[in-house]
């Protein structure tokens, strides 16, 4: 079963026990498809692209969150969080911490990286590897810290 299926089901539940969160998430991220969808004309969509689309909800839901958090309204950054944690379901497994930093380790070793030079060669391999998996800009950081 395709991730977009995934989330049509998971409307459907959210709409039959009156979810009211978790059916605006879902509902974000199938007009988000649709939008790619008619954006290059096909019917069909990869999950790659749904997994994209839903880290990008995902880090926008968060950004708002913080956004609210810091003008006092709690109410709003804490429906952004809740929505975001229905959307984190769809998401592989984060790697992050001590685990990230191994991955990045063998990486940097593959692509024989030595210095801050190297780093769009251990970027773009990191990237593709870790598609899903953690945040870019925390690879990034990573990255920059271990080839200092």
């Amino acid at each position: 079963m395709n991730l977009e299926t995934q989330i049509n089901d998971g409307i459907k539940q959210a709409m039959l026990s009156k979810e009211k969160v978790r059916l605006a998430a879902l509902r974000a991220i199938k007009a988000e498809i649709l939008l790619a969808k008619t954006a290059d004309g096909s019917d069909e969509i990869s999950d790659a692209a749904v997994l994209k689309i839903i880290q990008k909800l995902v880090k926008q839901r968060k950004e708002s969150a913080t956004v609210y958090a810091e003008n006092n309204r709690p109410e709003l950054a804490e429906n952004e969080l809740a929505e975001a944690t229905c959307l984190e379901v769809f998401l592989p497994k984060q790697i992050e911490g001590a685990e990230l930093e191994t991955v990045l380790q063998e990486i940097i070793t593959q692509a024989g990286a030595k210095s801050a030079a190297d780093l769009g060669k251990v970027m773009g391999l990191a990237t593709k590897k870790l598609a899903g998996q953690a945040d870019g800009r925390q690879i990034a950081e990573t990255v920059k810290r271990l080839l200092r």
